[in-house]
């Protein structure tokens, strides 16, 4: 399933279904290595492919997931989203110990939206800096669109400076861990964290 939700001359962007997720799995942990290191072997990965997998099917029900797709049809971006239901193991529950009702925020009142499986193609002749945004706008809409709410996430070190940059608001919740080839650190923002950045780039977030 594919339904484009933007699309211009050079790419669009499109909210897929469960039938792209392995595809998505393997765009994901392949860009991270491409990204962080010099090479990678197919073998030492696909193990990697098929967690990353099975954790989006995990939560596919309750997922938002966004593609980017050239003009020939190839992935050159994509991020996840999701609204946690309070009862399964969140990825930052898993990797970090973090339970968000713990550490965010107890009030039954708020809600908690994960984003994830954010990626972007390194050789891409596409700004990557405009796809960022974009793809920031879809992912954190649901959670604009919410009354009280939280992002929660776990991100590359790298990316952290740029949305810091762009004027999303963050609170590194623990240490940092090596996942997926690169130093990954567990954030929160609220709402008006993210605010400032949604109202002054809004104009990129265009649905057909």
């Amino acid at each position: 399933m594919k339904k484009i939700v933007y699309k211009n001359t050079n790419y669009s962007i499109c909210h897929v279904g469960k039938d792209i997720l392995y595809e998505l799995a393997e765009f994901v942990v392949k860009e991270n290595y491409v990204h962080h290191t010099i090479a990678y072997d197919e073998r030492m990965i696909k193990n990697e492919i098929i967690s990353v997998y099975n954790e989006e099917l995990s939560f596919y029900s309750e997922s938002i997931i966004f593609v980017v797709y050239d003009v020939n049809n190839k992935i050159i971006g994509s991020i996840r989203v999701f609204k946690w239901d309070r009862n399964k193991l969140l990825p930052i529950e898993k990797l970090f110990g973090i339970n968000p009702l713990k550490e965010i925020h107890t009030g039954d009142e708020y809600s908690f939206w994960h984003i994830g499986r954010f990626a972007i193609n390194k050789d891409t002749s596409i700004p990557t800096i405009l796809l960022f945004k974009q793809l920031i706008l879809f992912a954190i809409h649901p959670i604009i669109c919410d009354r009280r709410s939280y992002m929660i996430a776990e991100i590359d070190n790298k990316l952290l400076r740029v949305m810091n940059a762009l004027g999303i608001r963050t609170r590194i919740l623990g240490k940092s861990i090596n996942y997926l080839a690169s130093e990954t650190i567990p954030i929160c923002s609220s709402k008006r964290d993210l605010l400032s950045f949604y109202r002054c780039h809004n104009s990129l977030f265009v649905a057909l």
